[in-house]
């Protein structure tokens, strides 16, 4: 744990006797000790959310034409949005596998913030940096900003509690002050991301936690954010998407510009997605006891058809779910029967297209 960066928020954790633990070389609260991840899940489903997710990666993309070069980049047509608004995309290698997903900010058509994941952070801005053409500049400032998230049904209440803006379209932002505000969240919630200086972010944190309390609110760890994007069907890098599962693999093909003549792997993808993939990632519910988790082998009949990449317990639903890497010659479709292998035991699953839960994020 000694050689883990810390967050500008370490210490609040710490007070409030969160456990910690490694994240993507951060350390970072999976849960407080009142409730734990159930408590923290059914906050942000039923009333409001606050969490620390500062070991995203920030950076800066600026110069002439910032954004026309990151959209020969990334997969998504940054063309389709315009400043003030932030864009899901794919980070991608040349054979097609992704290197990271990642929240661009569009500020203007000479200057983006980008917020890759912690683990790839690095590799993601050395590509950007090793590609960039004269005049534009890649500036990490992963430890100059803090990121904090506010998820749930009343998270606009802690918002106008404090003076924000909470009346933005999704995936729009405004700056206000020296917070920056995107309608943006990983939870399948109506929710907000706060880009902050770090020196800022102890204040802010403290000022959302009073705003959040008396309104059913809780600070929330890692642990209720995995389970939250599980139940909204939300892929995690490392798992659902990684340098061997492509966009066309893992259903991210609505992230991708396809009609762009130009961005990291590209062909290879063109040719996927006009040939099929040979897998498929799948929804899965447990319809018997047990809990799938990544890892554990999926079967069809007596065949083994894949695996699953993110399994969970659903406090909401109250049963196990999962996302599947399914063999796309296996035929299965939504509401075919399969098995999944839980050491040794096999649990009765149904193969359903997530979201698992209602999405309420617009």
């Amino acid at each position: 744990m000694s050689d883990l960066r810390h967050s500008p928020l370490h210490e609040r954790h710490v007070a409030l006797d969160a456990t910690m633990a490694p994240f993507g070389g951060w350390t970072m609260p999976i849960s407080y000790p009142d409730g734990g991840v159930v408590a923290e899940h059914t906050a942000v489903r039923e009333a409001v959310g606050v969490f620390d997710v500062s070991h995203l990666g920030t950076a800066v993309i600026s110069g002439p034409g910032a954004a026309a070069f990151v959209n020969r980049c990334l997969t998504n047509n940054l063309d389709r949005i315009e400043a003030g608004q932030a864009q899901y995309t794919l980070c991608c290698a040349d054979d097609g596998g992704v290197l990271d997903d990642l929240i661009v900010y569009r500020v203007t058509d000479d200057e983006l913030l980008i917020m890759p994941n912690a683990a790839n952070a690095a590799v993601v801005l050395g590509r950007l940096t090793e590609a960039a053409p004269d005049g534009v500049r890649v500036t990490d400032r992963h430890a100059e900003l803090a990121v904090l998230a506010v998820q749930g049904p009343r998270s606009p209440e802690v918002l106008d509690e404090l003076g924000l803006p909470s009346e933005l379209d999704y995936m729009a932002f405004r700056d206000v002050g020296d917070v920056r505000v995107c309608r943006t969240g990983y939870t399948g919630e109506h929710g907000y991301e706060l880009v902050v200086d770090a020196a800022a972010a102890p204040g802010l944190w403290d000022r959302l936690l009073a705003a959040a309390t008396p309104l059913g609110g809780r600070a929330c760890g890692l642990g209720a954010r995995d389970t939250l994007r599980t139940e909204a069907g939300y892929p995690l890098h490392g798992q659902d998407l990684s340098p061997e599962i492509s966009p066309v693999q893992a259903g991210c093909g609505w992230a991708v510009g396809w009609r762009k003549p130009e961005f990291w792997g590209r062909s290879v993808l063109v040719a996927e997605r006009e040939n099929g993939p040979a897998r498929r990632l799948r929804g899965l519910r447990a319809t018997g006891r047990g809990v799938p988790r990544p890892g554990m082998a999926v079967l069809a009949g007596d065949a083994e058809i894949g695996h699953v990449t993110s399994g969970t317990f659903s406090p909401t639903l109250r049963t196990g779910i999962a996302l599947a890497l399914l063999d796309a010659s296996s035929g299965v479709s939504d509401g075919d029967p399969v098995r999944v292998d839980v050491r040794g035991r096999p649990l009765d699953c149904v193969v359903a297209k997530p979201p698992f839960v209602p999405s309420r994020v617009r």
